[in-house]
């Protein structure tokens, strides 16, 4: 069961390197539409899945409602950038002023790449809950909530069921 679990491990590292190479390559208004997808699948945006991409009006690329009347929204920040190009405080700041502008308190800012220390402190410091998640959190969400991913095979582990023989 170990060996399968470890082995379980090493594809989804393949597949998630797979995923941001793919969604680094893809079109700016593609990954805006996956990372909402991400968080429908997350459940956000209730049993209706209202959500939907508005590419970057006025610094906004999504918005989800979080309750089934949509009276709370999440808005949404996707950065597709390469690898190696990091997402700055700067950036997260101008996130935050996009929030305020709208007159809400919280947001997620999803990147293909990684976040600075600098983004990151400013991000837990400020008083808008801004939620950030970069390209490997991003693939390992894709996974698990089987967003651009399917199941190509199933194994099943059994063992002796011990009610049976009593």
């Amino acid at each position: 069961v170990e060996r399968i679990e470890a082995a379980g491990g090493v594809l989804d590292q393949d597949v998630a390197t797979e995923l941001l190479t793919r969604l680094r390559g893809a079109d700016p208004a593609f990954f805006e539409e996956a990372v909402v997808k991400v968080l429908l699948a997350m459940g956000y945006g209730g049993a209706e899945q209202r959500g939907r991409r508005i590419g970057g009006a006025g610094g906004v690329d999504g918005v989800i409602d979080q309750d089934a009347l949509g009276l709370d929204q999440i808005y949404v920040q996707a950065k597709r950038y390469a690898e190696g190009n990091t997402v700055g405080r700067e950036t997260i700041q101008a996130f935050v002023g996009a929030l305020q502008g709208r007159g809400t308190s919280r947001g997620v800012f999803i990147t293909s790449s990684s976040f600075t220390r600098g983004a990151i402190d400013y991000a837990q410091m400020v008083p808008t809950r801004v939620i950030l998640i970069d390209g490997a959190r991003l693939a390992a969400l894709m996974i698990k909530y089987r967003v651009g991913v399917q199941v190509q095979r199933t194994y099943h582990v059994v063992e002796i069921d011990e009610d049976f023989f009593e």
